[in-house]
């Protein structure tokens, strides 16, 4: 295995050992939280939400290295971004890690440093928790995924608006 698809590279690594954007937000607009009873990892995003706009985001939680990483290179990559800039992304993250898009065709940023997740198909679900409450909390959707569990927090209404 080469060192660009070593599963705990060095910038992975450095995301779990100093998290980004982690804590808690005074006032957030949208929240949601993630659980994957499988593992244990445990992960709350909220969102300071202003129009279109991803103006703030904290998480906070536990879980393994590849799960707080990789929650923590979103909250870097979204912050400050709009929603739909977001979404967009967290597609492609998806598709990557799915097998669906190869990664240097899916312009993930530092992301790309958590592709080789997908040469290990038991810790997909770790990379994507943090992805996933992003998601539920922008959305306020019921969860999709049986394995995942999402529980909403004081989120939003889909539109934006506050509940």
């Amino acid at each position: 295995m080469s060192a660009d698809l070593d599963l705990y590279q060095q910038l992975v690594l450095e995301h779990k050992r100093s998290p980004r954007c982690f804590g808690t937000l005074p006032a957030p607009t949208h929240e949601a939280r993630g659980r994957n009873p499988q593992c244990g990892d445990d992960v709350r995003v909220q969102l300071q939400v202003e129009g279109d706009t991803l103006r703030d985001i904290r998480f906070d939680g536990r879980g393994c290295a590849i799960c707080i990483a990789s929650a923590s290179m979103m909250s870097e990559a979204v912050r400050g971004h709009a929603v739909a800039d977001a979404r967009a992304l967290q597609q492609r993250f998806r598709a990557v890690l799915t097998g669906q898009a190869e990664p240097d065709e899916a312009n993930l940023g530092k992301l790309v440093s958590l592709a080789a997740v997908r040469r290990y198909p038991g810790r997909i679900k770790c990379a994507l928790l943090g992805w996933h409450a992003l998601m539920h909390a922008l959305a306020g959707a019921a969860d999709e995924d049986p394995d995942i569990v999402v529980d909403h927090g004081r989120g939003g209404t889909p539109d934006g608006a506050p509940r």
